[in-house]
């Protein structure tokens, strides 16, 4: 252990900056049988070598210099990110204390005093060389698990997506074989989000959340939910709590996402006039999320198969989400939603339902 220490410290390169030649022999006497030394007779030198493709390990840096004074020497290296971080011990015969104040603040490692003690010199030297070495295998160590911990999260981040987009397909597939409403209507609520000047990142939360819309539809009866005709008043009552149902299902949760699903259930069939449904909400009452994914799901419902209708014609589907215009819909969003018809359609050819 120890040689393989010794061997490391071997490895290692000093630089020695003193305007004295004698000061110099000195110095590199005691240090160049155990490592690599490099020399600077002014400041400008030790800072031109410091920022060299191949910079010191270390630097033992005399105080009184003239032009540049190791303090200042301390100073430059210290304020740039190449290197700040190279240990730097001042060799001196000041040895007032506010020296020594002075040195550390401006980032000195260590002082050495002159005349300089062989035992002490090779002492520091190794100890801070050792102490950098240790700093920069925790340093590794930190960067290590953080991406780990960084993948881990995008992982679990993943399997949460994948959970939520399964969850909105869960409900969807009782009425619907392939569950491509889900992915049809979340791509047009994502279009929409943008276009009404949401961010990249929440537009794609939205349209992560927004398959989790009709999510209660699986607590209502198969009698119902499939039924071929006409809804009875009470039957289309029944139908009218999925959107708490859906709500209670995904329940208050500390993931935003979740949450995001949880609002876009509880508020996709309001309507802009205060005649839709559970809470009767008008105007701008209604939570974004929901008026953008009510414009999304009533134009993929228009234009899908259902057990009770054929499909409509995007020019027919367009036309009714132009006319609800500020009474089922937001007024400021139907505009932008009709100016995507060409994205739109271009979704409705991807993911085209594939009737058995």
């Amino acid at each position: 252990m120890i040689s393989n220490l010794m061997d490391w410290l071997g490895e290692k390169t000093i630089l020695i900056v003193d305007d004295t030649p004698e000061n110099l022999d000195v110095l590199k006497g005691i240090l160049s049988p155990h490592f690599r030394v490099q020399v600077a007779t002014s400041g400008r030198v030790a800072i031109k070598i410091a920022q060299s493709a191949n910079p010191p390990d270390l630097i033992l840096l005399d105080v009184m210099m003239p032009v540049m004074d190791g303090y200042e020497v301390c100073r430059l290296l210290k304020a740039q990110e190449r290197t700040r971080d190279i240990p730097i011990l001042f060799v001196t015969a000041r040895s007032e204390t506010e020296d020594e104040i002075k040195g550390f603040e401006l980032g000195a490692a260590d002082y050495l005093v002159k005349p300089v003690s062989p035992p002490i010199v090779l002492a520091r030297v190794r100890t801070h060389l050792t102490m950098l070495a240790h700093r920069r295998n925790l340093e590794d160590l930190v960067k290590v698990r953080t991406a780990e911990l960084m993948i881990r999260n995008l992982e679990l981040e993943e399997t949460r997506q994948e959970v939520i987009r399964q969850l909105g397909r869960a409900a969807e597939y009782r009425d619907n074989e392939t569950g491509l409403h889900v992915v049809r209507m979340s791509r047009y609520v994502y279009l929409l989000a943008l276009r009404a000047g949401l961010g990249e990142s929440e537009a794609e939360q939205l349209m992560i959340a927004a398959p989790m819309h009709d999510v209660g539809k699986i607590g209502i009866p198969d009698h119902i939910l499939l039924k071929p005709g006409k809804l009875t008043d009470e039957e289309f009552a029944v139908i009218r709590t999925h959107c708490r149902i859906g709500f209670e299902i995904i329940g208050d949760q500390r993931s935003e996402l979740l949450n995001l699903g949880a609002l876009i259930a509880l508020t996709h069939h309001e309507k802009w006039n205060g005649c839709g449904y559970p809470r009767g909400l008008a105007g701008e009452e209604i939570p974004l999320v929901g008026c953008l994914s009510a414009i999304g799901d009533v134009f993929d419902a228009l234009t899908s198969v259902r057990p009770y209708k054929k499909a409509w014609s995007v020019d027919d589907a367009m036309g009714l989400i132009v006319q609800e215009a500020g009474e089922h819909f937001d007024p400021r969003l139907v505009p932008l939603f009709v100016g995507l018809r060409p994205e739109i359609v271009a979704i409705m050819e991807r993911y085209q339902d594939r009737m058995p």
